[in-house]
């Protein structure tokens, strides 16, 4: 495998990973409740907002922690049953 080849792979690599992530930060935009979590600080004056999601971070580092343990948990479940 030449370095071009390789090169290819990982952008190809990359840009999945980014299509993903685009895609979870659209649908995490669409959940109405998110920012506006009591805990999220939001600051109002004429021609300035500044939003500073607290709890909505709180609750979303929880719940990747969670999902990426679950997931970390299946491929070491998978790698030790080794093919059949």
């Amino acid at each position: 495998m030449n370095g071009l080849e390789m090169i290819g792979k990982w952008l190809m690599v990359i840009g999945a990973a980014m299509l993903l992530l685009g895609g979870l930060l659209w649908l995490l935009s669409r959940i109405p409740f998110l920012g506006h979590l009591p805990g999220d600080v939001r600051i109002e004056r004429p021609g300035f907002t500044c939003l500073i999601p607290l709890a909505s971070s709180i609750l979303l580092s929880i719940l990747l922690t969670i999902l990426l343990n679950i997931v970390i948990q299946i491929v070491r479940l998978l790698i030790h049953r080794g093919p059949r």
